[in-house]
């Protein structure tokens, strides 16, 4: 049997698709088996001038910004209906491009739309205020920041795209989107979807290619700012190269997450929920609960409950159904993970469970529990992003929040208790951007996500996020 031909995705510049036409180009591979299944272009210095460009004079003669609010609410619902419509075709492609279950890549294609429907409220309601002073008239007006760059990863393809793309449109901005060299696909459909449903030209453009492409779009002086996602590492240079230009910068980043377990929790709900928290996506998540920390009354039942679970958590194929643990997106990754197992074997930690790549096509790694974790250890203190979760004793609340916020890290962490006074106390002491009890990974459209420290700048979602694609402007009028 023939393969079929392997197709090359254009890009978008000023409402034109741009094909290869000789230009370099690369395989989008998918993880599962390894194998291309589309080409990709490598833009160039000379595509982020003009996608700049195009945005800029977008923004300039107020092709969308200039529209009647209710116009540009009206557009970014029928973009939620579009993805919602399409949400089969958008999920297959989804985990085509990154390996994950096609469950997942359902939900996340159903946040997308969802974060779309509620940023469309926002173009009716982003106003401003009067201000009481002496003498004179003082209001303030929210204005678009202009062109903005939206540089993302590959481990939340759709979902960062729209978590990104829906507020910068509701504030009036125009954007150059710069997908993650492995994940393409779903933001160049997303990009589509935007032209469909009404956004103009130039308004909404998409830059494929490696990090040189990403970093030309941080330095360009055309760029007012830069919302990134991705590792700790490349934000830090997202900063450096942004300094120049005075950039404004949203920058969402690692964690290392502290799931924390007390004796007087619902063991088998807390179990349930770390597998999840530890092996979603193949645990390639910055929220995840890779730090499991249990107190040690409890800590040889949670070992033998733990080890269960993880020795039944399904690995496969994304496109199977009924898989929690899929490929990891390369194999750079994976080797990037499986030197992680060996180095927490060389400090002393015990594998429970897994720790191995099995013998199959694609870019897997075993579901891997690790005891006997201090958090010392490099697995403890390093983002691994895979399936691997470290167990850390701990005999109190003061010795769990002192671990807890032991870390240059600050993005997320769990509590489980049955005391509510407890997790309002713990909840409060915790060095995060967000905090669940008794449950874990819940986001809305609502809600503003980010982290602390080297987890980050500013917020994704929520008013905040809104307000970071605007200025904030006072005029004073004597009376």
């Amino acid at each position: 049997m023939t393969k079929p031909e392997i197709s090359d995705e254009p890009f978008l510049i000023d409402g034109e698709w741009i094909a290869a036409d000789g230009r370099t180009t690369f395989d989008v591979v998918d993880p599962a088996d390894g194998e291309p299944f589309a080409k990709a272009i490598q833009a160039s210095k000379d595509d982020v001038d003009a996608a700049v460009a195009a945005a800029a004079a977008a923004h300039d003669d107020r092709r969308w910004r200039g529209l009647a609010p209710e116009d540009r609410a009206r557009v970014l619902i029928r973009v939620a209906e579009l993805i919602e419509e399409r949400l089969e075709e958008l999920a297959t492609l989804e985990t085509r491009d990154n390996g994950k279950p096609i469950e997942r890549s359902r939900a996340d294609t159903a946040m997308s739309a969802r974060t779309f429907r509620h940023f469309s409220g926002a173009p009716t309601r982003l106003g401003g205020s009067t201000i009481p002073v002496a003498g004179n008239l003082v209001y303030t007006t929210r204005e678009p920041v202009g062109v903005v760059a939206l540089v993302l990863p590959w481990n939340f393809p759709i979902m960062t795209a729209c978590f990104k793309l829906a507020p910068a449109l509701a504030a009036g901005c125009t954007v150059v989107i710069k997908p993650a060299e492995q994940t393409p696909m779903t933001t160049l459909r997303v990009a589509a979807i935007c032209e469909e449903a009404g956004v103009p030209a130039g308004v909404v453009n998409v830059l494929t290619g490696d990090g040189e492409v990403g970093a030309a779009l941080v330095e360009h002086p055309g760029v007012k700012n830069v919302s990134f996602t991705g590792s700790t590492e490349v934000g830090r240079l997202v900063m450096s190269a942004a300094a120049p230009t005075t950039k404004r910068l949203t920058l969402e980043l690692g964690g290392k997450n502290p799931n924390i377990i007390f004796e007087d929790a619902d063991l088998d709900v807390a179990t349930v929920t770390a597998m999840r928290a530890s092996f979603g996506h193949s645990g390639q998540m910055c929220t995840a609960g890779s730090r499991l920390m249990v107190q040690r009354s409890i800590l040889d039942e949670m070992h033998e409950r733990l080890a269960e679970a993880v020795r039944k958590v399904p690995m496969g194929n994304g496109m199977d159904g009924g898989i929690s643990v899929g490929p990891l997106v390369s194999e750079e990754q994976r080797e990037q993970v499986l030197g992680y197992i060996e180095a927490g074997r060389g400090e002393g930690a015990t594998i429970a469970v897994g720790g191995e790549a099995p013998d199959r096509p694609g870019f897997f790694v075993e579901p891997t529990l690790f005891t006997g974790v201090d958090n010392e250890m490099r697995i403890a203190r390093e983002e691994i992003f895979g399936p691997v979760v470290g167990v850390l004793p701990f005999d109190d609340e003061e010795e769990a929040v002192k671990i807890a916020n032991d870390t240059s890290y600050g993005l997320a962490a769990g509590i489980w208790t049955s005391n509510v006074t407890r997790a309002h106390r713990v909840a409060a002491q915790l060095e995060v951007g967000t905090v669940w009890v008794n449950t874990y990974n819940i986001f809305d459209p609502a809600l503003a996500y980010g982290g602390l420290g080297d987890s980050g700048l500013g917020r994704d979602l929520g008013d905040e996020a809104l307000y970071a694609f605007t200025e904030s402007k006072s005029v004073v009028i004597a009376v």
